[in-house]
């Protein structure tokens, strides 16, 4: 082949199978030279070819090109990219280093990875991880679709891939578990719990060596290819295996009618900061990919991890999109929650911006248009947008739902009219923007922090395991142990936090907004009191199978309220009408213990608010007590010959929560709340009373 034929094309980039061959594309604006070298095997010492890429032939502006005939999809791949090796001005190219690409689709890691190799002088060929060229046409979709759920019918089950199906109780084959075939075989219990999306915990190549000396990192908030699904979640180990599993684990779940939703980091790599190891962009094009601050010689860190991406840079802002539509083009997901996504707001010196152009690429992309992105409006160096995150597609983790919600069912003080506001979708946080009351993603506990039952048990973090005198994790968890520290055989301090529980759920599950749980909630999952498991891939993270037979009746409390959630009802339904539906269309009063007598005061501890929906010939009434002693509450008249108790959290299982058409009904002009509780009642026009 001639020389003209394979110096290859500058675009796309990446690694792309063409007729007769691979094209490979690489940017780097300061390279004085770059290889391309092609290995056998993922355990090789040495590259089984070099492919010098000549600086003229091979090069248009910074792009570095060239084609090789006869490769074939599977075909590993690295880089050694040469420049100037100069920390103190940004630059810091080291041609002893193999690099991935930044647009590979697959990656193999080699048995003996070190991240040390990589972070100290000499030769890592031996134990570098390599990239993988991937066909992305080579897979049957068949009929797939996205279920496309409204925002509006739609729970989020926050999950971590590894930790669904890796505790033995999961009762899969061992080399499942942990998996995404793994997970494809516990589809039935996503769908019987009744959430319709699943948001997954990152699943982007990361370095799990990225972590204390001793620990993993099991979040994999550590990426190092955003193109790439992490190979440790494939039951096959083969490069395009893993790609073909996630791919299979999407399909199933499109077809049992559940979304996924990835939670994407591009706020910084696992390259961390100046002593960190040189995986791939640091040693590709530094100045580029990072935000730099003293002339360069440091990482600016305002993702807390050692280094963030410069996310406004023209190249970057096209890696953040061309990332995004892989996924969903390629992959078929169904939406983004974005780490830290005010980062992504902020300039290559730092400073926010009124409109940062990647956050615009990404709303306005027709390829990204109808996917749900979600935000989680802040970052680790004090920005804080909930509420003012820039567009009109976005949707944001409320942490102000999270916060009022957990302060108010603790006892503080002033919590009542923060309360109601969370239940009613937000308005004081969101009304400006004149958006659907969706705009709230609402959530109590997620991955970073305590477990539900953890939040209800533990006034002080326990995070002794992780190897750092317990410094690390957050310090303000707005938690209450009811009355002891951790386990206890106290039945009274049981039933207060059994109570607590349920509280909570049914107050992110009924509240206006988008509501997410965290995976292992719904059965009283414990980290014993550890709030910041990242480096925990043991059965302290994992979820055990044995508690669904140890709390069976949350599960069903959890499971009807999502069936009430989740459906969609037209109006003239009266029956099947929606929960969410009755706090979005009734016209909403508040009440106290006596009725139009809501008392908002510091002292305050309840409310009560109800509406009526005329379309529907209904009526509702919600009413919550974080009072130490029980309250009896005046109740409207209703629009039927009576009231139905659906949820009553003081209550033992199976009263706690009916069937919605099985909703007793309640006698006389008011309900007598127990401490510490929801209650939620409805009424139907014209019923015929069948109790």
């Amino acid at each position: 082949m001639s020389p003209t034929e394979n110096a290859g094309s500058s675009s796309p980039l990446g690694a792309t199978i063409v007729a007769g061959g691979v094209n490979f594309s690489l940017y780097s604006r300061a390279a004085t030279g770059v290889e391309l070298l092609l290995f056998d095997h993922q355990n090789d010492v040495a590259p089984a070819q070099v492919v010098p890429l000549d600086p003229i032939r091979n090069r248009t502006y910074h792009y570095w090109h060239t084609f090789v005939p006869g490769l074939s999809p599977g075909q590993l791949y690295g880089y050694r990219v040469d420049g100037p090796h100069r920390p103190e001005r940004g630059c810091r190219f080291d041609a002893d280093k193999v690099l991935l690409d930044p647009y590979g689709r697959g990656v193999s890691v080699p048995d003996g990875y070190s991240r040390d190799a990589a972070s100290m002088p000499g030769d890592n060929t031996a134990t570098s991880m390599k990239s993988v060229v991937i066909d992305p046409s080579a897979y049957d979709w068949e009929d797939d679709q996205s279920p496309n759920r409204p925002a509006s019918q739609t729970i989020v089950y926050e999950m971590h891939v590894r930790g669904f199906t890796r505790h033995p109780s999961s009762e899969l084959d061992s080399s499942k578990r942990g998996t995404y075939a793994g997970l494809i075989e516990k589809i039935p219990y996503l769908q019987q719990l009744g959430i319709t999306a699943i948001e997954l915990l990152p699943v982007f190549q990361f370095d799990v060596q990225d972590a204390p000396k001793g620990k993993i990192n099991y979040w994999g908030y550590a990426p190092i290819s955003f193109f790439a699904p992490h190979t440790n979640y494939s039951s096959c180990q083969d490069p395009l295996g893993v790609v073909n599993e996630f791919r299979d684990m999407v399909k199933a779940l499109h077809r049992a009618g559940i979304e996924v939703i990835l939670d994407v980091v591009f706020n910084h790599t696992a390259e961390g900061n100046e002593d960190g190891p040189t995986l791939c962009f640091r040693g590709i094009d530094n100045p580029t990919y990072y935000m730099l601050e003293d002339r360069g010689q440091r990482y600016a860190n305002y993702s807390g991890c050692g280094n963030t991406l410069n996310a406004n840079h023209p190249i970057v802002r096209r890696l953040i999109v061309d990332s995004l539509r892989y996924w969903v083009e390629e992959m078929h997901v169904d939406g983004f929650r974005f780490d830290l996504a005010s980062i992504l707001s902020r300039d290559g010196s730092g400073k926010p911006q009124p409109n940062p152009p990647v956050l615009w690429d990404i709303e306005s992309d027709p390829v990204l248009a109808g996917t749900k992105l979600i935000a989680e409006a802040w970052d680790a160096a004090g920005l804080y947008q909930v509420g003012s995150f820039v567009g009109d597609a976005w949707r944001e983790w409320n942490g102000r739902f999270r916060d009022d919600v957990r302060d108010f069912f603790r006892g503080q003080p002033g919590t009542v009219p923060r309360i109601a506001d969370r239940i009613v979708g937000s308005p004081q946080i969101y009304g400006h923007k004149e958006r659907e009351v969706e705009q709230s993603l609402n959530f109590v506990t997620c991955h970073d922090g305590f477990t539900l039952n953890d939040l209800v048990s533990y006034n002080e973090k326990q995070n002794q395991d992780n190897g750092e005198d317990n410094q690390d994790g957050d310090n303000d968890n707005r938690s209450w142990n009811c009355g002891a520290e951790g386990p206890t055989e106290d039945p009274l301090i049981n039933k207060i936090r059994d109570r607590q529980v349920k509280n909570f759920l049914a107050t992110t599950l009924l509240s206006l907004g988008i509501p997410m749980i965290r995976m292992g909630d719904e059965i009283r999952h414990t980290q014993r009191g550890n709030n910041n498991a990242y480096c925990q891939d043991n059965e302290l993270s994992w979820f055990d199978w044995t508690n669904l037979q140890r709390h069976p009746e949350l599960h069903r409390f959890v499971s009807l309220i999502c069936a009430r959630r989740s459906q969609r009802n037209p109006d003239h339904e009266r029956q099947r009408c929606s929960v969410n539906q009755m706090l979005r269309d009734a016209k909403k009063t508040w009440h106290g213990i006596r009725l139009d007598q809501p008392d908002w005061s510091d002292s305050s501890h309840c409310i009560a608010f109800g509406g009526e929906l005329p379309k529907a010939n209904m009526q509702f009434h919600f009413i919550l007590s974080a009072y130490w002693e029980p309250l009896q509450f005046e109740l409207p008249q209703s629009c039927g010959s009576h009231w139905r108790r659906w949820i009553d959290t003081a209550l033992d299982s199976p009263e706690d929560i009916t069937p919605w058409d099985e909703a007793p009904i309640v006698d006389g002009d008011s309900y007598h709340v127990a401490d510490r509780s929801v209650v939620m009642l409805y009424a139907i026009k014209h019923e015929t009373t069948h109790n």
